[in-house]
């Protein structure tokens, strides 16, 4: 594992990604409804102003969503620490690679999950070559948005030929 472990989240680092691009219903997880690509109304800078009482006032699916750090590192490794926020210019090109960055980071945390199978020695040294290329990458957001009909599609076929490994039963879906 690289010294930066990708998949750590941390919220100061971001620039309230989620709380832009994510859309919810109103329900028993949210409080009201929100499209995508439109501000959070509790958001404030950001900052969620409700953060500290979320369950509380109706959002504990905020509370259970984790982006795996890819907010983060959009916005430290894609965009240099800049924000949507104080420049409305990158407000689509930080979604869409926030996006494909959520995609990216979903690869990532099934690849450590499949070190725990008992793979072939072949098919774990594809697996660790396919987690280093995904950690060690510095992506672009023209990088990010051609992800997925890429190398994600590469990484799902070869998650799909080691799904024999998988116990019966197993709530790991890939």
């Amino acid at each position: 594992m690289p010294q930066t472990d990708h998949l750590k989240t941390d919220c100061s680092k971001c620039a309230a990604l989620c709380c832009l691009v994510l859309a919810f219903d109103k329900g028993k997880d949210f409080a009201f409804s929100k499209n995508p690509c439109e501000p959070c109304r509790n958001l404030s800078g950001h900052r969620c102003s409700i953060h500290d009482r979320l369950t509380q006032e109706g959002f504990s699916g905020c509370v259970a969503y984790d982006c795996l750090g890819a907010g983060n590192r959009v916005v430290q490794e894609v965009f240099a620490g800049q924000s949507w926020q104080t420049d409305p210019r990158l407000t689509r090109v930080m979604m869409e690679a926030f996006s494909g960055m959520c995609e990216v980071h979903k690869r990532i945390d099934l690849l450590r999950v499949a070190g725990t199978l008992p793979l072939d020695p072949r098919e774990d040294q594809i697996r660790r070559e396919f987690l280093e290329r995904l950690e060690e990458h510095r992506w672009s957001g023209s990088e990010l948005n051609d992800f997925e009909v890429g190398l994600a599609l590469e990484i799902d076929i070869f998650l799909h030929a080691i799904r024999k490994y998988l116990p019966a039963g197993s709530p790991i879906a890939w």
